[in-house]
């Protein structure tokens, strides 16, 4: 350490230690005399501009003489006076003096003896108290990251997804010893058995979920469960608080299905009925091991990646009026979830008032995140209503899923179940103070005030 006034970097006495030095501000009046061997006997003064060295055992607070003393620049060592060149430290004129934060006068700083080069980490945080939709906009957020992030998504994930359809077609020839014909009678089936259609169907779009995580680390910097939820992982005690809520709604569900249907004007077909156990075990047990990764990878890149990838284009730097006027709205979530939700909506083949049903969907789903600061509510959300989908259809025997058009009583039915499962959930939310913005660094669960179709899969 240096005392005031010293830029040498060299440490100043113990002050636990007897010294000769005296008091700072005191002249000493009876130095003590020098010995005889440590005077300088030939000692020449300085040249003009020459460092002035001291002799061995000199005091070195010890003045020079007036006429030989020359005017210290700030910051310069104390031994030397103001040079004519630059100091000829470090490189091939010797080491710089001891000290990781060394500067000579003239600003050149070297690194001294001990000093660690400083390691950047890869992973680049969001401020604290960022909503949810916001989290991708960190210090190193450019335009061209959301769009790159979003088409390696996309190609990454259909990618895993023909590689699983090479593994299926290689599996099936393996145990059947025939190959699919494509040109046949049926060519909605891919493998030839809707067990295995469903199950690759269902492993297909799971497949996007790590695609996800891996492009928010790698591309946009910031740690994977960022995608998760504003604490940077997913919150499993409130996963749990909103699965039994889920379980609630699709018992609402079920029931405004049932009113739906008895206000139709024709039935929905007369063949329908109970396949047996047999029939029903394996898809029921594939149904429950794969649907909730498929329905948390659609989460995950729609109400996930795409919310924080259009909300953190927010036009803060615009210098037109257009450009601040819209910034006003870009920096609120609706953008991105209207994005995300026509996007979701697209990847379905509903017509007519099934698209309103879908879209209704990705919408409160999108909400109920932003409110609650993570994906855990629209999660459980998708998981039960696909669940319930899928397993009424494998009761029936209808695990090829037709989506098409929609009666309108039927996206009613829908929509109010999910409606009041979206405003339930933000109200536990709110009572549980879960949190729904960023804290620091060392914040975990800080706790913040918070401010579906049973007929067809999502």
């Amino acid at each position: 350490m240096s005392e005031r006034g010293e830029a040498d970097g060299w440490a100043p006495l113990d002050p636990d230690l007897p010294s000769d030095r005296p008091p700072e501000g005191r002249p000493q009046e009876n130095p003590p005399p020098e010995p005889e061997q440590a005077r300088p006997e030939q000692a020449q003064p300085p040249e003009p501009g020459q460092a002035q060295g001291y002799g061995q055992a000199q005091p070195y607070e010890q003045a020079q003489h007036a006429e030989q003393a020359q005017p210290y620049a700030a910051g310069m060592p104390y031994w030397q006076d103001a040079p004519a060149q630059p100091p000829a430290w470090g490189g091939q004129y010797g080491a710089a003096p001891y000290g990781p934060h060394w500067q000579d006068p003239y600003g050149q700083a070297y690194p001294g003896y001990g000093a660690q080069p400083v390691k950047t980490s890869w992973i680049v945080v969001p401020p604290a108290g960022t909503p949810f939709h916001r989290m991708a906009r960190t210090d190193i957020h450019r335009w061209w990251r959301p769009l790159l992030g979003s088409l390696t998504i996309l190609g990454l994930g259909m990618s895993l997804a023909v590689g699983l359809m090479l593994i299926g077609m290689i599996v099936l020839v393996a145990v059947t010893g025939e190959i699919p014909d494509p040109e046949g009678a049926d060519t909605t089936t891919i493998f030839g058995n809707d067990t295995a259609d469903l199950v690759f169907n269902l492993a297909a779009l799971a497949v996007f979920l790590p695609a996800a995580l891996l492009v928010a680390w790698g591309i946009q910097r910031r740690r994977p469960g960022t995608l998760s939820s504003v604490v940077g992982r997913l919150r499993w005690k409130w996963m749990l608080v909103c699965c039994g809520l889920a379980v609630l709604f699709c018992i609402v569900s079920f029931g405004t299905s049932l009113l739906a249907g008895m206000g139709l004007d024709e039935e929905a077909g007369g063949d329908e009925h109970w396949v047996g156990w047999e029939e029903f075990l394996l898809p029921a047990v594939l149904i429950l091991l794969l649907v909730p990764f498929q329905a948390a990878a659609e989460e995950y890149v729609f109400r996930g990646w795409m919310l924080q990838a259009v909300g953190a284009c927010t036009l803060e730097n615009a210098k037109r009026k257009a450009g601040r006027a819209l910034s006003v709205v870009f920096r609120t979530p609706w953008p991105g979830m209207v994005v995300g939700s026509a996007l979701f909506t697209a990847g379905h083949g509903y017509t007519g008032w099934g698209i309103l049903d879908i879209f209704v969907f990705g919408m409160i789903a999108a909400w109920v995140t932003v409110r609650t600061g993570g994906l855990e509510a629209a999660i459980a959300l998708h998981v039960f209503n696909n669940l319930m989908a899928f397993l009424i259809s494998a009761a029936l025997g209808q695990l090829d899923i037709v989506q098409g058009s929609v009666p309108w009583q039927v996206v009613v039915a829908d929509v109010v179940p999910m409606a009041l499962f979206a405003v339930a959930a933000v109200w536990l939310a709110g009572r549980m103070r879960i949190q729904t913005v960023t804290s620091g660094p060392a914040g975990d669960d800080v706790p913040a005030t918070a401010g579906t179709q049973p007929a067809h899969a999502s």
